[in-house]
């Protein structure tokens, strides 16, 4: 069964608290690899769970979300991180693979032009030229066009990318394929890409230290580098083409609640799943997850029963509690619906047969809420797949039940208010 997720504000983010076993005083490694977009808060979350659990110690190496597959397939380490969702020939590599989205960032463009401040306009025309080497110069008629009054230099534009394999690569360069049928044709999506222009770095440490070195340059960076390293960032121009949108936490959260599409489950695919180039006025277009990935049976991974069970209920503390710490970092926290996604996948984690996670699998406090916010969104997503009713009408379902979900956590509706209301509206 899929899920839909039409505005990640809608759902309620109501505290439950989910019990972690106190585990032995030994010492246990938590190993783990992937995503650069994902360093800088799985090092926060190292740092604020080992107050948790002194003695569970959480290594996770910084490698680029294609080493970080590589790793999974190779069973080195006992999870891994990346930013693009499985191809088929990975999952057919890795059977049993759990996808689990984590975290959701903005893909920033940074650069560093001379006398040139910060949100600079640049449009999906302008950002693909650039990348494709048909636009060569910062004064080019078409960024002064969106930019009236900026004293752009009549300097060769110097492009920045990854020369590692990248989730970050991925989702930039499946952003461009949307928006420019030109990159599609010539180049394509995927972690590596053969890039027709620029200079490679690896990592988003080494784009953003190569853009920082580097004068007259551009390069793709997530918005936790940019903001670590006080990097001048562009507003880039939003799906609707109404707007020119800066990246922070609030137009990556309207981008990834504006965006209507079916979420699937733990062990399911997810690579058809995407924030990118979403509508919404205030929706910042190079949006993405990045997901946890995990084999649903850890005996050969974890040293011993004790082990595989301190990895899961790590996983479960950074879905839960752990999102307090992620717009800190300029992350959006992950909406409740996709948290109960991941906390449904752990409980299918077994050890030597055993199930690993056994604490709450719906991070909503009243079944009430629970109960009714799934059946609304089972009711009305069969209306719209069946064409009942067309997609303005099922957004503004969402967005009506979005608002009744307001009122509900400002303790202005009851639960029997809320079940009310939401069978009114489907």
């Amino acid at each position: 069964m899929r899920k839909i997720i039409a505005i990640a504000t809608m759902v309620v983010l109501l505290t439950a608290t989910i019990p972690y076993t106190q585990y032995a005083t030994a010492q246990m490694i938590v190993q783990s690899s992937g995503a650069t977009f994902a360093f800088p808060l799985m090092d926060l979350w190292r740092v604020q769970y080992s107050e948790v659990e002194s003695n569970v110690q959480f290594n996770y190496q910084s490698i680029g979300s294609g080493g970080g597959v590589k790793n999974h397939i190779e069973k080195l380490g006992q999870f891994a991180a990346t930013d693009a969702p499985l191809t088929d020939a990975e999952y057919n590599a890795a059977p049993g693979t759990l996808t689990i989205p984590g975290m959701i960032g903005a893909i920033s463009m940074a650069y560093n032009v001379d006398g040139v401040g910060g949100g600079l306009n640049i449009s999906e025309e302008v950002l693909c030229g650039m990348f494709l080497g048909d636009i060569r110069n910062w004064n080019d008629e078409r960024i002064r066009n969106d930019n009236p009054g900026v004293g752009l230099p009549d300097d060769i534009i110097q492009t920045v990318h990854r020369s590692d394999g990248s989730g970050t690569t991925f989702a930039f360069t499946n952003y461009l394929t949307k928006v420019c049928p030109e990159w599609d044709e010539q180049v394509g999506a995927a972690k590596s890409v053969p890039w027709p222009t620029g200079i490679g770095s690896p990592g988003n440490e080494g784009v953003a230290a190569a853009i920082t070195s580097t004068p007259n340059s551009i390069g793709y960076v997530t918005l936790a580098y940019a903001f670590q390293n006080d990097m001048t960032v562009a507003d880039i121009q939003n799906g609707d083409h109404t707007n020119f949108v800066p990246p922070s936490l609030d137009t990556a959260s309207a981008a990834s609640g504006s965006a209507a599409f079916w979420l699937p489950d733990a062990e399911e695919s997810w690579r058809d799943v995407d924030l990118l180039a979403s509508p919404g006025l205030n929706s910042y277009p190079i949006t993405s997850f990045s997901y946890i990935i995990i084999h649903s049976d850890l005996k050969e991974l974890a040293d011993n029963h004790a082990h595989a069970k301190a990895v899961v209920d790590m996983i479960a503390w950074m879905l839960t509690d752990g999102q307090q710490h992620s717009s800190q970092l300029l992350y959006v926290p992950i909406a409740d619906l996709v948290t109960n996604i991941g906390l449904d996948g752990l409980s299918q984690i077994t050890y030597d047969g055993e199930p690993l996670y056994t604490g709450n699998t719906s991070v909503w406090a009243s079944d009430v809420v629970s109960d009714e916010i799934g059946d609304f969104i089972n009711i009305v997503t069969a209306q719209y797949e069946e064409g009942e009713i067309d997609q303005s009408t099922f957004l503004n379902l969402m967005a009506s039940a979005s608002e009744l979900f307001d009122l509900y956590e400002g303790g202005q509706i009851t639960d029997q208010e809320l079940s009310d209301a939401l069978d009114n509206l489907s």
